[in-house]
């Protein structure tokens, strides 16, 4: 049971990704995406796509994956890659991750997500799995800002929009790439490490990682009275 007391944190926001922190979007996604690269002649396994994808902005890895091939990808490359995703999330039965409603009930500061997907991602990830109504006009896409993660810029972006200066913010992140731009930010970073390994997180210079969402709300009054 978590307990109904005030979190007394320090931290005045907490900021979450997306895919892989807040919905359990990554393992649907990668698989189509492998898929369509490979009818393109590309073959890559899962671990590529979570070393080298997994956290950038779709134009970066646009770009990655046409600097591949060494030729430009179709126009309607994108919108067949977003359909296809979309369906299987659908057909798959998307869900949010394992603990996430218990952690947001627990948690009694504001917060928002900050992710590299576009706006309508999001807004259908947290929608299939029932999350959007919690977020509901605090979500902030790496597509608003200049640069995408790991730059700091879209975690910025949600502090300056959520009205919280950098340092009083906490993001969980489960990518290296995009903890890597919230310690940029000079945000407070958890590594939420259930599918990426711990030790890729430390490196990239989480301050805590963590495997079950349960443990956030108490994660958070710990490091945030110190």
């Amino acid at each position: 049971m978590f307990s109904t007391y005030p979190m007394t944190t320090g931290f005045e926001l907490v900021i979450f990704d997306c895919d892989g922190v807040l919905v359990d979007s990554e393992p649907i996604a990668n698989r189509v995406f492998a898929s369509m690269l490979a009818e393109l002649g590309l073959e890559v396994s899962e671990a590529d796509i979570y070393r080298d994808f997994v956290g950038r902005s779709l134009a970066y890895c646009v770009g990655q994956v046409e600097a591949r091939l060494g030729r430009p990808l179709q126009e309607d490359f994108v919108e067949r890659l977003q359909r296809r995703t979309f369906a299987a999330f659908e057909a798959e039965g998307l869900r949010p991750i394992d603990g996430i409603v218990e952690a947001l009930d627990a948690i009694d500061i504001p917060f928002c997500v900050a992710s590299s997907g576009e706006i309508e991602k999001m807004r259908v990830t947290l929608g299939l799995t029932g999350l959007l109504p919690r977020f509901e006009g605090r979500l902030f896409s790496a597509t608003q800002v200049a640069r995408g993660k790991p730059a700091p810029d879209v975690y910025l972006f949600a502090a300056e929009r959520m009205g919280v200066m950098p340092q009083s913010c906490v993001v969980v992140e489960d990518s290296p790439v995009g903890a890597r731009a919230g310690l940029a930010a000079g945000m407070t970073v958890l590594g939420y490490c259930a599918r990426t390994s711990s030790e890729s997180l430390q490196v990239a210079g989480v301050h805590r990682t963590f495997a079950d969402m349960r443990e956030l709300p108490e994660l958070l009054r710990a490091i945030g009275r110190r």
